[in-house]
């Protein structure tokens, strides 16, 4: 069974729009929702950046059914992994365990803001190994003091934990990432239909959800819906090396000049077909990812939910 999330894209919406947009898709019928934790947008056309966690303890009350997910945070610079392990606890406890953690290594557009710099992606990969420990931990209530080479934590404790761990998700655009989310978290998340991300961790012992981040943008015309994909996600095709580096909305401007709207084709579907869609979303699906995150992109998220609501849900659950 395929489990079916709609993406908050934080970027994109004001946080009062985002609450009202996830109480559309609890009607709708998605089963859970994925916001995403970012300082910046990645181009001035999105034109906003709110403070997600904030969001999500308005959707926790706003809400009765549908889960919620960050999609992802980095707790590698911005943040220190015991206020992260902090808040995910209070967000469980808030929405009545309808809370997953999702975990990234991150961007530079980000996390470079606190001026302490961007390392290399070698001591990314080992300060997340490093807060991962100190996050499962300390919301297991197992760890309280941690010495690692680059984060450290000195009698912690949170006060406020739920009687169930909430899962930790992480995400993985390669291989050797995917093991780590086998060995040190609790599921999976990718932005490719890459059957081999799935294989690694399965592989390595992974046996909980693997998540896909899937671009759609429905609207009257393919063209349409092209040309609004190119204005508010032409970004996503600097591909995540690039992404991962670049330091500020003026840099992703520079470096997506080029991109034409009918080059966004390769990785969103857009227009009112449905058969378009779901050929995406099987792609995911055949990979072996078993929940999908669709992420409508633009500000027609009306449109989108009742579009979802009469032509993908139905087909997707048959499927």
């Amino acid at each position: 069974m395929v489990n079916l999330g709609y993406k908050l894209m934080a970027e994109e919406h004001d946080p009062r729009a985002l609450v009202q947009n996830l109480i559309a898709a609890e009607q709708a019928g998605f089963d859970f929702s994925a916001i995403s934790d970012h300082f910046s947008p990645w181009v001035e056309e999105q034109g906003h950046a709110s403070f997600a966690w904030s969001v999500l303890g308005a959707m926790a009350q706003a809400t009765s059914r549908i889960g919620l997910m960050t999609a992802v945070t980095c707790p590698i610079m911005r943040y220190h992994p015991a206020i992260i392990a902090q808040a995910a606890a209070t967000l469980a406890i808030l929405s009545g365990d309808r809370f997953v953690l999702g975990l990234g290594a991150g961007e530079r557009l980000n996390e470079h803001v606190t001026g302490e710099g961007w390392p290399g992606v070698g001591e990314r990969h080992e300060r997340l190994g490093e807060a991962l420990e100190i996050i499962q931990g300390l919301l297991s209530g197992e760890l309280s003091n941690f010495r690692g080479r680059y984060l450290k934590l000195d009698h912690a404790r949170l006060f406020d934990r739920p009687q169930r761990k909430p899962p930790v998700i992480l995400a993985a655009g390669g291989p050797e990432a995917a093991r780590l989310a086998a060995h040190k978290a609790d599921g999976l998340i990718a932005t490719e239909p890459k059957p081999e991300l799935v294989e690694a961790y399965r592989g390595a012992g992974g046996k909980g959800p693997c998540y896909a981040e899937v671009s759609v943008c429905f609207a009257a015309s393919e063209e349409e819906g092209l040309k609004t994909a190119r204005h508010y996600s032409r970004w996503a095709l600097t591909g995540w090396k690039v992404m991962a580096e670049l330091p500020s909305t003026e840099a992703f401007a520079a470096a997506t000049e080029h991109v034409a709207p009918e080059m966004m084709a390769q990785n969103v579907a857009a227009g009112p077909d449905p058969s378009r869609h779901l050929e995406v979303l099987e792609k995911f699906r055949k990979a072996g990812f078993d929940h999908l995150i669709l992420s409508q992109i633009g500000p027609d998220q009306a449109g989108f939910l009742d579009f979802f609501q009469r032509a993908l849900a139905p087909a997707l659950r048959r499927a």
